[in-house]
Formats: C-alpha cells, structure tokens, sequence
C-alpha cells in the first residue's frame, strides 16, 4: 500500500497537541486496512524521520438520528506515532 493512501490526514486536538510537544507523539488517521507496519513506514517516508514505535486504535461509528431516518458515521481507525527524540515534524 503507498503511504499517501495509508496516511489520511493529522488529527489536532488538545491532547494531540500535548503529545507533540512534550512526548514527540503524533496522533494520524489512517486506512482502516493498514497495518502498524504499513502505517510506520509511511510516516518514515513521507515525513523523512524515525519511528520508534506505532499504537493504534479502531473507533467504530455511531448511529445519529436526523430527521430523514438513522445514519451510522464511518468507523475509522487512529495511530499514535512515537518519534526518536532527535526528530520532529512540522505539521504548520
């Protein structure tokens, strides 16, 4: 699998934010199908840094009501990338 299909977007948040700062964590959406594997090293290529190691999490969707019937959001599945202390991404 390339890596700009594996990785979809940074997700920015408090704790994100947190994590980047003082733990070298970075918090990505990714494909639901990837891998740890898959998932580091598309971080190494596309960002050209070490990856020390990978956690990820699949959040499944929820079921909202709306006025035309119930809608199931899409499960999507979220890494947490850990960095060598000697790299840095610049997301901004």
């Amino acid at each position: 699998m390339e890596a700009i299909y594996v990785i979809k977007k940074p997700l920015i948040s408090e704790k994100a934010t947190f994590g980047m700062n003082e733990e070298k964590r970075y918090s990505f959406l990714v494909d639901r199908t990837a891998s740890k594997d898959d998932i580091k090293a598309a971080v190494e290529q596309l960002y050209k840094v070490r990856v020390v190691g990978v956690n990820t999490q699949v959040r499944k969707g929820k079921q909202r009501r709306l006025k035309y019937g119930l809608v199931v959001e899409p499960t999507t599945k979220k890494a947490v990338v850990r960095l060598h202390p000697e790299d840095q991404i610049e997301l901004f």
